[in-house]
């Protein structure tokens, strides 16, 4: 009758022990590194500095200012484009950092010879 298992001794054979110690190492990074990117501030400008915005990479706004010459009561609408143009820089920057540390994480990833 075949073994069930497929492994002699029904132990995991080395290479998985070592894939499943890299999974381990890794979530443990990840985590860190979530961590670190949830601290970090990220500072963008729209309109040549008249909108400053600083968030957290945990998308959380630290501050705003507004240049005073930037604030038309006659011309709200730019004022708001200002706005909007410098929190979507701030955020696209998030994302970026994010997928770059990602990225480096999964480049170490070892699967038998197949890298990552």
């Amino acid at each position: 009758m075949a073994k069930r298992g497929g492994f002699p001794g029904g132990g995991m054979p080395g290479n998985m022990n070592n894939l499943m110690k890299q999974a381990q190492r890794m979530q443990r990074q990840m985590e860190e590194q979530q961590k670190e990117m949830e601290n970090r501030e990220f500072e963008a400008t729209a309109g040549g500095g008249a909108v400053k915005l600083v968030i957290t990479g945990a998308r959380e706004v630290k501050s705003l200012e507004i240049d005073k010459d930037a604030v038309d009561p006659e011309d709200v609408e730019t004022l708001q484009d200002l706005l909007i143009a410098a929190m979507n820089e701030a955020l696209r920057m998030v994302e970026e950092a994010n997928g770059e540390a990602m990225g480096n994480m999964a480049g170490g990833l070892d699967l038998g010879g197949l890298r990552f």
